[in-house]
């Protein structure tokens, strides 16, 4: 992956130790497309990624640090930070310390959320390579509905993108390899994902009905 020059180093002491640069690309991973490589953590972190609807409410949502601890916390963060950014035409916003970049798209807000020191050219590559990987993964529909009949691939993306709040890539069509790659390999088709999710269906009813 490579990182635009703008984005700073990280700070003395944050994060974890420096990787060591210029060596041999690591091996691709067991049953891996050649193309497809580890990459190498970029020690740039992010605190949270979230996307609410057009309400405020959490459709999804993954914290990387101990910032917000509890459910609670986090819910009223997000609807602190939705009520500030929802009526804007900006595309980054500070609130309690943090830098926050954001993206609107139909009925939903898509956030990434770093500390206050990140720099915003990196969080907004974060947010982009997000937006443009959830694009093509919902067939260019990027709103409510399909998000929410297609939340598995959605968590794969965030996954795929940021790893315990290190971010590993920021090439969309990268993200989206691999996420195909991933849902190969563990047969997630959406065939059998529809079949899990209509037998699920049934198994409620039947015991609603007994």
């Amino acid at each position: 992956m490579q990182r635009p020059e703008a984005w700073p180093r990280p700070h003395p002491g944050e994060g974890a130790a420096a990787a060591p640069t210029g060596g041999p690309a690591p091996p691709a991973r067991a049953g891996e497309p050649a193309g497809l490589r580890l990459q190498e953590p970029s020690l740039y972190t992010i605190k949270a990624v979230f996307i609410l609807d057009n309400d405020g409410h959490r459709l999804l949502a993954k914290y990387y640090d101990d910032t917000f601890p509890s459910m609670k916390e986090q819910m009223a963060f997000e609807k602190n930070v939705f009520n500030k950014t929802s009526r804007t035409d900006s595309e980054i916003a500070f609130f309690g310390g943090m830098t926050i970049v954001y993206k609107s798209s139909i009925d939903l807000f898509l956030y990434v959320v770093g500390s206050s020191y990140e720099n915003e050219l990196m969080l907004m590559s974060v947010l982009t390579c997000l937006f443009e990987s959830l694009n093509h993964v919902l067939r260019k529909n990027v709103e409510k509905r399909w998000l929410l009949e297609n939340m598995d691939g959605a968590f794969l993306v965030v996954d795929e993108i940021v790893d315990g709040g290190v971010i590993l890539e920021s090439d969309p069509q990268q993200v989206i390899q691999k996420v195909n790659f991933r849902a190969d390999d563990s047969g997630l088709t959406e065939h059998s994902v529809a079949q899990v999710l209509q037998s699920a269906k049934e198994q409620i009813k039947w015991s609603l009905l007994k």
